[in-house]
Formats: C-alpha cells, structure tokens, sequence
C-alpha cells in the first residue's frame, strides 16, 4: 500500500518535471524506483540526494527511525534501479559506502540538509550511505 503522502510527492514531481513544493522545495529530490525485496514488485519513494561527481548519494535515513526504509532493503536485494531526476529517467545500480567515505558524504548531506544531523541523533543504527551509478548501455 503506497504511502499517501510520498504518492503526493511523486505525482507533483512528475507533474513539474522534478520540482516539488511543501518541505523538499528546492531540495534535490530522485525518484528512486526498486524492485520489492519480497513483491518483486516495483516500489517509488521520493529521496533527497547529494550529487557527487557522476554519482547520487542518498541516505537512507527513513526520517531517524531505527530500522532502514524498505527502498534500502530493495536495494541490499537487488542493486539495479530506475531513478528520475527532473524530467530524465535512467537506470542505476548502487553501491553501498563504507567508512571513511561514508562518514564525509553523510557529512556534506548534513551541510546541504541539516534534518540529517537530527535523524542520525534520534536513531543508535548506523544510518547507510548509498551511491547510485547510471549503468551504461
């Protein structure tokens, strides 16, 4: 059952070629379509990324909670994805970072986005940093 609010936030996005209002207006929002770890089914949730380089890091931060949102799970099961970042859809594969890597990139969400610092102190999980890479043809 997709969540009313994120179905919102998805059809705004495709309905203004990636903009949105409300509380990501002006952040930089994919959106992350996986595969159900356990469906197979395809899931979309909207996410906050950092563009870095060629690639998008997004955290899954599932708001503070203490367990990872289902797309990080989706993920973990089957790496490929589709992302749409304004009006360009493209597939990508993630790779989960580690580390020192993690640490800055988590660090540069919290300069972009500063609900990241509070989510990482609501929760004792080691929130996952995840890159996503377009695959090639």
């Amino acid at each position: 059952m997709p969540n009313t609010f994120n179905q919102q936030v998805i059809e705004e996005f495709r309905a203004n070629g990636g903009r949105v209002g409300g509380m990501f207006e002006g952040s930089p929002l994919v959106l992350l379509t996986t595969t159900g770890a356990r469906s197979g089914r395809p899931v979309t949730s909207p996410v906050m990324y950092l563009s870095d380089g060629e690639r998008y890091v997004v955290i899954a931060s599932n708001g503070g909670a203490d367990n990872h949102p289902a797309w990080y799970h989706n993920l973990r099961a089957n790496p490929v994805a589709t992302a749409e970042v304004g009006a360009e859809t493209f597939e990508v594969k993630a790779e989960f970072v580690e580390g020192e890597e993690r640490d800055a990139l988590y660090a540069r969400m919290v300069e972009q986005a500063a609900g990241f610092a509070e989510y990482e102190a609501r929760t004792t999980r080691r929130i996952p940093v995840v890159a996503l890479y377009r695959t090639r043809d």
